[in-house]
């Protein structure tokens, strides 16, 4: 590719709150792995990496490169994790769209995101303890399970989805109070707190955390906690210093320039 053939377009990974250019380590996004550093405009930085407008697909190639840089900037920054896929059309389009246009709102959400990770927290039952218990606490329901024994799917096919509701109800039941038991424990130490969409039957809670780093140590000894206490039924996944997806939310279109 010669200098002429060079792509003006920008990728954009996060916006920093920076007055001196940075370059980092990390390859950016795309086959030829460009560099990845700063474009600047009112003490605020996009970092971005050259590339031809094109929709990249959400491959796992792509999305690592991706959050890669934006793991290695937030080692020194705050930063504004910007949506996956947005390019601009060149820096001046950036910097007059973005960085000067909206600074008040963007210095607003760096102020917030200052000294803060987000954590994420996913709980999941052990199926067979959690059936186990659903079956021993309710008399109604064991005897219907019981009574379905050896009798032919045919005959019992109603009886075995009123089962399966009544089961159902339950898990909800359950769910309920275990995903209540968890935050009432750690929302206390977040900042913010967004409990999402759970995902699977299994799953009992989907959360993420903004933590204040200070609090960092205390979030995790108490997650350590619960898990000890609830390891015979539950399941703890838990992703420390994440970028703050959960608690930032850049939506950027870009206007047409004049000639």
């Amino acid at each position: 590719m010669n200098e002429a053939e060079i792509p003006e377009s920008k990728y954009v990974y996060c916006i920093i709150r920076c007055d001196e250019p940075q370059q980092f380590h990390s390859k950016g996004i795309g086959e030829r792995g460009e560099k990845v550093y700063t474009v600047h405009a009112n003490q605020l930085a996009a970092v971005v990496s050259t590339s031809p407008i094109i929709e990249y697909d959400s491959s796992r190639r792509n999305m690592m490169a991706h959050t890669l840089v934006l793991e290695e900037v937030m080692q020194r920054f705050a930063i504004l994790p910007v949506r996956f896929g947005i390019i601009a059309p060149n820096e001046k389009t950036l910097q007059e769209q973005v960085l000067v246009r909206r600074v008040g709102e963007l210095n607003r959400l760096l102020d917030e995101m200052e000294s803060r990770i987000e954590v994420g927290l996913k709980a999941f039952w052990y199926e067979e303890a959690i059936f186990q218990e659903i079956i021993t606490e309710t008399p109604e329901i064991r005897q219907l399970r019981d009574s379905l024994a050896g009798r032919s799917a045919a005959e019992t096919y109603y009886e075995r989805i009123r089962l399966g509701e009544m089961i159902e109800k339950m898990m909800d039941k359950k769910r309920e109070l275990d995903s209540r038991k968890i935050m009432l424990r750690l929302r206390p130490l977040a900042h913010k707190t967004r409990v999402n969409n759970i995902i699977t039957d299994k799953m009992v809670l989907n959360a993420a955390f903004l933590v204040d780093r200070q609090q960092e140590a205390a979030f995790n000894q108490e997650v350590q906690l619960l898990d000890a206490e609830m390891k015979q039924r539950l399941i703890f996944k838990y992703v420390n210093s994440a970028p703050p997806y959960n608690f930032v939310n850049l939506v950027i279109h870009w206007e047409e320039q004049p000639n």
